[in-house]
């Protein structure tokens, strides 16, 4: 009997010698204690949780080196590989995780419109349920601040600079160009459909050296990665139809969309102030093609558009009117690869095509224009950490513009255009030193095959975290664009425009509530001046025009305090001055007003099932000139103001009607003045009033969809 007690003991001291205790503390980096840190050895049950104190102490049988690893939610985990008979008292420090969503973000001069965004200052939706955008993805983004209202127009025009200075980007690819043609006091739209979209990054300001040629702000559009459903989207308008529809396969999907339209009924019903010969019509497809690969996803992206019309406008120095007629046909298509490379390594890559020409026939001139455009990139990334990344890459733009000038009256016959080859490439490193700081730097060089001269451009912006809802932003850069086709048509002999960029940003977010507020100041050299009233091939040109813009823009949106009504204010000052084109001195150019004001409200009334919107934009009155007088840019047209109304009304779960009106109370609005080319017999100059074609637009329309839930519908949409 002691013989057996006697082994028993010895067993157990054997036992007891063989294991080996493992123990230490676990802290933050500032030396508070974590409660509640997971500790285990990797491939084993051995294992504990830190205590109030930090601290842990477990044993294991486990012999030689091991893997501890200590996580702990918000935090980086630690792994520690050591012979066990090493891993006692150990002082483990855990960092922060900087990619959890109370992380600081980049936010200066940057809009984000994603689902997927820490941060999202509107939604991909919002592009279509806003009610003075009509659809149109650039009709949204005028409601926010840094923008300025032009509404003869239609393009983005931001903090000061034309709108040739922001350019668009489709999943990362260049579109030349991305509006449709269009004549005097008639506002453009955008060619694409916000329907394939679902991220837009709209940057004011100090963007990535990713992106080039811009000397105000970029947009960026991405197609949707994976659609949710197989559906059918069919639209009857008032001003034409469309139709869409999508397809899914195991790792492949198909969406197409169509559309027509023509305003000849709609002008029928309601006349404007032009004399139409052939209102507007035009025909529009759309395509997205998606491939999920092993490590990544292929797209391909194709639009094709056409459209016509002709008119006579009234003008003060052409008794019988400016007759005006247009044809344009677009192509544009891109394909792109995004994937992972492993350890690390990702790539972005894609190419970029567009073909576009344009018939223009003005009084007896004939004038043709032809584009073809190509945009290649490549881009390589690599996460060393979550707190440190680089991307690096290249690309390549080339552009074909050819013009022919016809005109019978001055016997003409005249031959315009150029080439021009861009290489560029663009170095950029992420630092995040904790969920408190952040710091983007970069640095793009672009070669002008055309000017034989390079620009080198830095980049950088800091993000600090000042509260648990609240950061601040800096950035600066400088931005370099080419000359536009107008301009190299007829003299290549110039150099790239250039602008430098300050911006102070803080942005507070709470709870369906964000506010930014954004102080920024742009220095413009090198700006293109000609002595000619337009550009032509008797101006004279060169790069001494200069200039500034600086101001400051607020926006406050809230989702959650008022039941059903989601709505946003949006407030911008713009204190600019140039000197380019063919100004006699600096003055604020005719399309920067001073203050811009826009409020955006849609609300859900349940008993009604319809989704009810307002919309409205104010803008300062903007500068023109006045023969009458010896100064230049001196006088402001009255300000504008605008309020349209939207109504949508869910007749079924997959039926909409859609009514929306632009202008609701009419307002006159005059957005500059045309005067005569010779005084009167009183020695002064006659001038007309540049008013909108209609001051009110009406639209009513019905959506269909037909999808595989049978519950899914439109009325996100609208």
């Amino acid at each position: 009997m002691k013989q057996i007690a006697l082994t028993i003991a010895l067993l157990i001291l054997n036992l007891v010698n063989s294991q080996t205790t493992i123990s230490g503390k676990v802290t933050d980096t500032k030396g508070n204690p974590i409660e509640g840190a997971n500790v285990y050895l990797e491939g084993t049950y051995d294992g504990a949780t830190s205590d109030a104190l930090g601290e842990f102490s477990f044993t294991t049988e486990e012999e030689g080196t091991q893997v501890l690893i200590i996580s702990f939610l918000s935090y980086e985990t630690r792994t520690i590989a050591n012979d066990v008979s090493l891993l006692n008292n150990l002082d483990v420090k855990l960092r922060e995780d900087v990619s959890t969503l109370d992380a600081v973000v980049i936010s200066a001069g940057t809009f984000e419109a994603n689902d997927n965004s820490k941060v999202s200052v509107l939604k991909p939706l919002d592009v279509v349920t806003t009610a003075s955008a009509l659809g149109d993805f650039v009709g949204a983004l005028q409601t926010l601040p840094g923008t300025t209202t032009v509404a003869e127009d239609g393009r983005l025009f931001v903090r000061g600079g034309d709108a040739n200075e922001t350019q668009i980007f489709i999943d990362g690819i260049r579109v030349f160009t991305p509006y449709s043609p269009t004549t005097n006091n008639i506002p453009t739209r955008g060619r694409y459909s916000p329907f394939l979209f679902d991220g837009i990054t709209f940057s004011t300001g100090g963007y990535s050296a990713e992106y080039g040629q811009a000397l105000s702000s970029v947009l960026l559009l991405n197609t949707i990665d994976e659609p949710d459903q197989e559906k059918t989207d069919i639209g009857i308008m008032s001003v034409g139809g469309a139709v869409g529809n999508t397809q899914k396969w195991d790792k492949t999907s198909l969406s197409i969309n169509v559309s027509y339209i023509n305003l000849a009924p709609y002008i029928e019903l309601f006349p404007d102030r032009n004399d139409w010969e052939k209102p507007y019509r035009g025909a529009q497809g759309e395509a997205v093609f998606r491939q999920k690969l092993e490590s990544g996803m292929l797209k391909f992206y194709a639009a094709f558009d056409v459209s016509d019309f002709e008119l006579t406008q009234e003008d003060i120095n052409l008794t019988e009117g400016l007759y005006f007629k247009l044809n344009n046909t677009n192509f544009y298509t891109n394909t792109s690869y995004q994937g992972v490379l492993g350890s690390g390594w990702s790539m972005n890559t894609g190419v970029s095509y567009t073909n576009s020409n344009t018939k223009v026939n003005i009084i007896t001139s004939d004038i043709k224009n032809v584009e073809n455009s190509v945009h290649a990139k490549f881009k390589l990334k690599k996460r060393f950490s979550s707190r440190f990344k680089v991307n690096f890459g290249a690309d390549h733009f080339i552009t074909d513009f050819q013009e022919r000038f016809i005109d019978s009256d001055f016997n003409l016959n005249e031959r315009y255009g150029f080439t021009n080859h861009l290489s560029s490439g663009f170095v950029e490193t992420d630092i995040i030193f904790s969920k408190k700081l952040a710091l983007k730097a970069g640095l793009r060089a672009d070669y002008y095959d055309l000017f034989s001269d390079w620009t080198i451009a830095p980049r950088l912006s800091i993000a600090y975290k000042s509260s648990e809802n609240g950061q601040f932003s800096l950035a600066y850069g400088d931005f370099y664009q080419r000359p536009n086709n107008n301009t190299l048509k007829f003299q290549q002999d110039l150099i790239a425009q250039r602008a430098q960029h300050f911006i102070l940003n803080y942005q507070y977010v709470n709870n369906g509530k964000i506010f930014r507020a954004e102080a920024f100041r742009k220095v413009y050299d090198d700006l293109v001046k000609f002595d000619t009233e337009l550009e032509g091939f008797d101006s004279s040109f060169n790069n001494s025009g200069d200039g500034f813009a600086q101001g400051i823009d607020l926006f406050w949106r809230d989702n959650k305090s008022i039941k059903n009504m989601d709505y946003w204010l949006s407030y911008s000052y713009l204190d600019t001055e140039r000197n380019y084109r063919n100004f006699v001195e600096s003055a604020r150019p005719s399309f920067a007003n001073e203050h811009n004001l826009s409020v955006v409200a849609k609300y859900w009334v349940n008993s009604w099932k319809s989704q009810l919107g307002l919309s409205y934009s104010y803008g300062s009155g903007r500068p023109y000139t006045n023969p009458n007088t010896d100064q230049f840019l001196s006088e402001q047209t009255k300000s504008f103001n605008s309020l349209s109304f939207n109504w949508a009304y869910l007749l079924s779960q997959q039926k909409i009607l859609y009514f929306s009106v632009n202008n609701v109370f009419g307002f006159n609005n005059i957005n500059g003045y045309q005067y005569a080319n010779t005084a009167n017999a009183n020695g002064t100059f006659d001038r007309r009033a540049l008013t909108p074609a209609a001051d009110q637009f009406f639209f009513i329309g019905f959506f269909w969809t037909i999808s595989d839930d049978g519950t899914d519908n439109q009325l996100d949409n609208l």
